[in-house]
């Protein structure tokens, strides 16, 4: 049974919110779709295996949901290719997670999210490979403590893009899609029995 907590946080125009076990058809479907419209079959093939192959490392890493743009677009959406996955983090038995957030402040540089101490954000980054062209995989990781464990159990939100290597860290439209994730986080609620 994949462990799940009820909340709710603001989306980009034109995004929604995803269950795990029932999100991937619904967006394949919509994949699909849109490269059969656009008379490219070939290029449906190559999409959806990286596709599966993102849905089972997120089923691998207990991610429960995740937040994407979805179906047809308004003029007005927010095209940004990323998404956000949620998940739960548990300290050791009987432990809270204030070391695994020491770590996270200590080996990471984790902050307060604008100053708010009940959300850790840090970055990380890695080099992967995609068809044989190097992609810059960036990760915006966000713990917050569930209420009601006494800091047991915490809400993992992890917001994901990517750049090519000739796009520079600190380039304009990166900042402005870590201002808007942080943003999405930030508005973080609780639904009633949440823990």
């Amino acid at each position: 049974m994949r462990k799940t907590v009820d909340f709710e946080i603001d989306l980009p125009r034109g995004w929604a919110r995803f269950d795990i076990d029932g999100g991937h058809d619904e967006l394949l479907s919509g994949m699909k779709k849109r490269f059969m419209e656009a008379h490219r079959p070939d290029l449906f093939v190559e999409a959806k295996a990286m596709f599966d192959k993102a849905f089972d490392g997120m089923r691998k890493n207990d991610v429960f949901a995740f937040f994407a743009p979805a179906g047809e677009q308004p003029d007005d959406a927010v095209v940004l290719p990323a998404s956000i996955n949620a998940s739960i983090r548990t300290g050791e038995p009987g432990q809270s997670l204030d070391k695994m957030a020491r770590n996270a402040i200590q080996k990471y540089g984790a902050k307060p999210l604008f100053g708010d101490p009940r959300t850790l954000r840090f970055e990380r980054e890695r080099t992967i490979d995609l068809d044989g062209e190097p992609i810059i995989n960036h990760s915006l990781i966000y713990f917050t403590p569930i209420p009601g464990t006494q800091r047991r159990r915490a809400l993992q939100l992890v917001a994901a893009f990517g750049r090519t290597p000739d796009v520079g860290p600190d380039a304009p439209a990166l900042v402005a899609t870590r201002a808007l994730l942080d943003a999405c986080v930030a508005t973080l609620r609780w639904n009633r029995g949440s823990a």
